[in-house]
């Protein structure tokens, strides 16, 4: 599978199965892991069968089965932690669908207490992804229009219009799509608005916008 074709066949999944992820493609993930944390001064972790950290009233409430593998998104305190987070983590994800696993963002549902990250006195845990085979492969929902996340953009180049359309497809908090790109010459914007999560998520829409231009020599302003 191609990312592109990852990109549109990846939807959030909440049910999984009981089943392991194989010993190969653990360890497909944990080199990508440790090449990005290597490279971003991160701490992602992959926990395997923790049965404890989804294990919560809100866990139940969303809905969450045989959710007992997750990405930790773990780093250094900064100013750009969630949006880094939310790029890289993007990643891992997209590679995960690439390799026939499912995923979730979570945020609110997850146990900080109870579950088997280890984070350092000067890190900050930002969320974690569940990981795993899907009961099912989840389902499409509404995204908007280019228009609704666009300023100025109507006689845009066509990779530009690529990137956006890669971005509506990206996951955001409770799908709120509260990001807005706009270019001029080869210089790229996107600005979140305001919303719970929205700096993850703008870590995330780079990433996909990314794969969607395809292209190296515009800048991101």
């Amino acid at each position: 599978m191609e990312i592109k074709d990852a990109i549109k066949q990846r939807h959030s999944v909440r049910n999984y199965l009981d089943k392991p992820i194989e010993e190969e493609k653990v360890n497909i993930l944990l080199k990508e892991i440790e090449k990005i944390n290597k490279e971003n001064d991160l701490n992602i972790q992959l926990v395997l069968n923790d049965k404890d950290a989804f294990d919560t009233m809100l866990a139940h409430y969303g809905k969450f089965t045989n959710a007992v593998n997750y990405f930790a998104l773990v780093g250094k305190k900064c100013r750009d932690l969630e949006e880094k987070c939310g790029y890289f983590g993007e990643k891992l994800v997209l590679l995960s669908q690439m390799s026939g696993l499912n995923t979730c963002w979570v945020a609110l549902t997850f146990s900080k207490k109870k579950n088997r990250i280890t984070i350092n006195e000067d890190e900050k845990l930002v969320c974690v992804i569940c990981v795993g085979y899907g009961a099912t492969q989840g389902n499409n929902h509404k995204i908007k229009t280019f228009e609704q996340v666009t300023k100025n953009a109507q006689n845009s180049p066509l990779w530009f219009k690529d990137g956006v359309q890669a971005a509506l497809l990206a996951p955001t908090s409770l799908n709120q799509q509260k990001f807005c790109f706009s270019i001029e010459n080869n210089k790229v914007r996107v600005q979140r608005k305001w919303g719970h999560y929205t700096k993850i998520d703008l870590g995330i829409v780079k990433y996909h916008f990314e794969i969607g231009a395809d292209l190296t020599d515009y800048v991101w302003e």
